[in-house]
């Protein structure tokens, strides 16, 4: 891809927001949403983001500014989020480098339980309006019909192929994860081994501040204890490395779980992964998150007291 190639209004918004035009691409990526590794004709390397506004970004970005002003190890946004039509859009700083951790080991586990602790220490010091809705993936507390949150493009495709053990593992997480009424703080709820880089033994970089959410922090911190493993295609840690993930928390934040909080953690680390089962089955992708849902579900949801 070259700068020709680029959106129409991608050039114009450089030169308003950030004082020059794109000169190359760096690298395009594309998810929820649209991401480009700009080089202006200034010579400034940047990252724009751009993605659907739900009203979700500005929040997130907003925190965004306040981990990197605090020292946190994630790029420092360099504009605020603007409207472009029906996008949100905003630019931030390139931090290139740094390697994936790979692994889902408990010793993995405990360094990224490490990370997050630190995370979600920085982010009670930031107040931002709640990021709402939460990511479709970790929507349990969504308020639609039905088991899953409305989704047009996967709720369009024949439901059959979801695997009765994965709505049966969604249905009892969910259920234990709706009982509980613990109050709601600011997290990363997307906290996978494709999102973090490593640099000499620690942390370089924590990316995608778009998938901040407002939940209990025992549910934010049950996603990443199941997910901090995953890459492409996401998965689910053991449940050994899970539960080191929880104690090594814990003990970084000082802090001991509660019975409930312990049991809305481990329902939630299997709510994410019985959304993943959901989208293999409905996209007819090898079934990665499924089987670990087969595997873990019964386990997960006794500790869940599910």
């Amino acid at each position: 891809m070259t700068a020709d190639d680029l959106p129409d209004w991608l050039p114009a918004w450089c030169a308003d927001h950030l004082g020059a035009e794109p000169a190359d691409v760096l690298f395009e990526l594309r998810s929820i949403s649209v991401v480009f590794g700009l080089r202006l004709a200034s010579g400034r390397d940047v990252v724009v983001k751009a993605r659907e506004d739900d009203g979700r970004a500005a929040s997130c970005v907003a925190a965004q500014a306040r981990l990197a002003e605090r020292g946190f190890p994630c790029p420092a946004p360099v504009t605020p989020v603007v409207a472009v039509g029906a996008l949100a859009v905003h630019a931030e700083v390139f931090r290139p480098g740094g390697e994936e951790l790979r692994g889902d080991s408990p010793d993995v586990a405990t360094r990224c339980a490490s990370v997050f602790a630190r995370l979600m220490a920085e982010l009670a010091a930031v107040a931002v309006a709640p990021p709402l809705p939460n990511p479709r993936w970790a929507r349990w507390d969504h308020a639609d019909p039905g088991l899953w949150p409305a989704i047009g493009f996967l709720d369009a495709r024949d439901q059959s192929a979801v695997p009765a053990h994965v709505v049966d593992a969604a249905v009892r997480a969910r259920e234990r994860l709706l009982a509980t009424d613990l109050p709601r703080v600011l997290g990363h709820a997307d906290f996978e081994a494709q999102n973090l880089r490593w640099r000499d033994g620690r942390v370089w970089a924590v990316h995608d501040w778009d998938s901040l959410a407002w939940q209990p922090e025992a549910a934010l911190v049950g996603a990443a204890c199941g997910a901090f493993a995953s890459a492409s295609p996401p998965t689910l840690a053991p449940i050994a490395s899970s539960a080191a993930f929880l104690v090594a928390y814990q003990d970084f934040r000082g802090r001991r779980f509660t019975e409930e909080e312990l049991e809305v953690a481990w329902a939630a680390s299997l709510w994410t992964a019985a959304h993943n089962a959901r989208w293999e089955a409905l996209h007819g992708d090898p079934p990665v998150s499924g089987e670990a849902v087969r595997a873990q579900a019964s386990e997960r949801l006794r500790r869940a007291n599910a």
